[in-house]
């Protein structure tokens, strides 16, 4: 549960991540709701990682241009943690405290597929790193975005056109297929937080399917009420 819900200036905003493997949409997606979020009146900002913020953006270069991928998982482990500190620190909470709708495009369950399942990292060792890295900011709802791997891999591929494969793009399709399997055990293990969206299909679909959870999600916390009674204060 994310430890803050309201504040001096109003109602808290809602934290809302996109996960699923290479092609799976995330980007799409996040575009459709913010679309819809903002023609119900809501600020979103919508961010990435690693990235959303100066410090973040410059670490995701180095990392996904795969120059740290000699050094191991443990390495990149440390520098997803440090962007993902300041991203958190420098634009994410701040947003989320002044009332701001935030999606992000990757958070917490990469870094438990990418390098603590797939990179065969320690589990209490991810756990230390991941709360020094959010310092309790959990997402309120996370969308997971799920198709088979081979799908998502051609789907990246015709994105990326001529352009050089990154540091996970490359990877195996057995590594893509492990990714998937780790994705869904997490959705197993957190079910009020996760849910599974089958991303093979049309993109109008899949956009009015998260748009409904997301509605439904503003309706549980009584957001819609709340903001209408401040309107009218």
């Amino acid at each position: 549960m994310t430890l803050h819900r309201k504040t001096a200036r109003g109602v808290q905003g809602l934290f809302i991540t996109f996960e699923g493997g290479e092609g799976a949409g995330k980007s799409t997606q996040i575009a459709r709701l913010a679309e819809h979020l903002r023609a119900d009146g809501d600020d979103v900002l919508a961010t990435r990682e690693p990235g959303g913020s100066p410090g973040a953006e410059a670490l995701r270069h180095v990392i996904l241009s795969g120059s740290v991928e000699p050094f191991g998982p443990a390495m990149e482990a440390l520098l997803f943690a440090a962007a993902r500190n300041d991203h958190v620190e420098q634009v994410m909470r701040p947003a989320l405290r002044s009332g701001r709708m935030v999606l992000c495009d990757r958070y917490i369950d990469s870094s438990r597929v990418y390098q603590g399942v797939t990179g065969d990292l320690d589990p209490d060792l991810m756990r230390a790193i991941e709360r020094a890295a959010i310092n309790g900011l959990m997402p309120d709802l996370t969308i997971i975005l799920d198709l088979p791997a081979e799908v998502g891999l051609q789907r990246a591929n015709a994105r990326r056109g001529a352009g050089a494969a990154d540091r996970f793009e490359k990877e195996t399709i057995e590594m893509h297929a492990r990714r998937r399997d780790a994705y869904l055990a997490i959705a197993a293990e957190e079910p009020e937080r996760c849910k599974i969206i089958a991303a093979d299909r049309p993109a109008g679909e899949i956009a009015r399917e998260i748009a409904v959870l997301v509605d439904q999600l503003k309706v549980d916390r009584g957001m819609k009420a709340r903001r209408a009674a401040e309107v009218f204060k």
